[in-house]
C-alpha cells in the first residue's frame, strides 16, 4: 500500500524585522510565500498594495515602496520575496496590510487569494484591534506583549457585499461594518527561521479551530516565535486556461510570542 505523505500548508508571510519600534524609528518588512513550519520558501509575486491604518485613522499608501528581493527557496535556488520600510510619525499601533495577488496551487487545482496582515506596536497601546476593512482577523487579544501559552482569541470579519449563500456564514451588521464570519475554518502555525532538522506529524504543524457563532477563534500559541493565524472561506470561481477553479480566501494575522519578558532597571 502506498501512503500519501502530509498536505504542507502554504501562506504568506508578512514579518518585520521589529514587532515594536519608537516613534520616527524606521521598520523593515518583508513578505515571502511558503510553507512557514517548514520554512520552504517559493516566489511570492508582487501584491497589489500595501497599506497601513495608523493610529489615528489615516491611511497610508506603501505600494509605490516595495522591493524585490532574492531569498533561498526550497530547492536552494534564489526565490523572489518583497520588502519595504516604513517608519511611524506617530505613537500607537499601525495596521500592516498587504492584499495579495491569487496565487495558483497547481497540486490542489485552486487558487488562494489572501490578505495578509501585522500589527507594528509604536510605544502605546492604541489602535491594536482597528478594523481595516475586507475580509481580515481583527485580534480581541492585544497582539504582542505575549509569552508562551497565551490563549489568543480574534475575529473573523468579511466584507458586507459578499457571503450570500456560501459557508461560513457573514452574520448581517449596520451598513460600513465588516460583519464576522461563524463557522470559518481557522489554521494556526508557527513560522521557523530555518528549516528544522526533524518534522513533527502534519497534525502537529497546522492546528485547525473554527469560529463561534460571533466569529471568534480561540486558539493557544504554546511556543516562542512568529504565528500565522488564517480564516479560510469559500472564494468562488476563478477562470484559468478556459476552465474555472475554486477560489480560497484567506486572511492572515501574524502574532509574535516573546521568548522571555526584557527587563529593564528600575527608575
Amino acid at each position: 500500500m502506498a501512503s500519501a505523505g502530509p498536505a504542507l500548508a502554504h501562506y504568506h508571510m508578512l514579518l518585520p524585522d521589529k514587532h515594536s519600534v519608537e516613534r520616527d524609528a524606521a521598520a523593515t518588512f518583508t513578505l515571502s510565500f511558503g510553507h512557514p513550519f517548514e520554512h520552504q520558501l517559493f516566489p511570492a509575486q508582487r501584491p497589489k498594495s500595501v497599506t497601513v491604518l495608523a493610529p489615528d485613522g489615516q491611511v497610508h499608501d506603501l505600494t509605490s515602496r516595495l522591493q524585490p528581493v532574492q531569498l533561498p527557496g526550497a530547492d536552494g535556488k534564489p526565490v523572489t520575496a518583497w520588502r519595504w520600510s516604513y517608519t511611524p510619525a506617530r505613537r500607537g499601533d499601525h495596521v500592516v496590510v498587504a492584499r495579495c495577488e491569487p496565487v495558483w496551487m497547481a497540486d490542489e487545482r485552486l487558487f488562494f487569494d489572501d490578505t495578509v496582515k501585522v500589527i507594528l506596536h509604536v510605544q502605546t497601546q492604541n489602535g491594536w484591534d482597528a478594523v481595516a476593512g475586507g475580509m481580515e482577523l481583527v485580534p480581541l487579544t492585544r497582539p504582542y506583549g505575549l509569552t508562551r501559552g497565551t490563549v489568543f482569541q480574534a475575529q473573523a470579519r468579511g466584507p458586507a457585499e459578499e457571503g450570500k449563500g456560501k459557508r461560513p456564514v457573514i452574520i448581517v451588521t449596520p451598513q460600513g461594518e465588516s460583519p464576522p464570519m461563524t463557522g470559518a475554518l481557522v489554521e494556526v502555525e508557527r513560522y521557523n527561521p530555518t528549516p528544522p532538522k526533524e518534522l513533527p506529524p502534519d497534525e502537529f504543524i497546522t492546528r485547525t479551530v473554527k469560529t463561534e457563532p460571533n466569529g471568534v477563534a480561540t486558539v493557544t500559541l504554546p511556543e516562542p516565535g512568529w504565528w500565522a493565524i488564517t480564516a479560510v472561506r469559500d472564494g468562488g470561481l476563478r477562470e484559468r486556461d478556459g476552465k474555472s477553479y475554486p477560489v480560497k480566501a484567506r486572511c492572515t494575522l501574524w502574532v509574535p510570542v516573546d521568548d522571555r519578558v526584557p527587563l529593564t532597571p528600575a527608575k
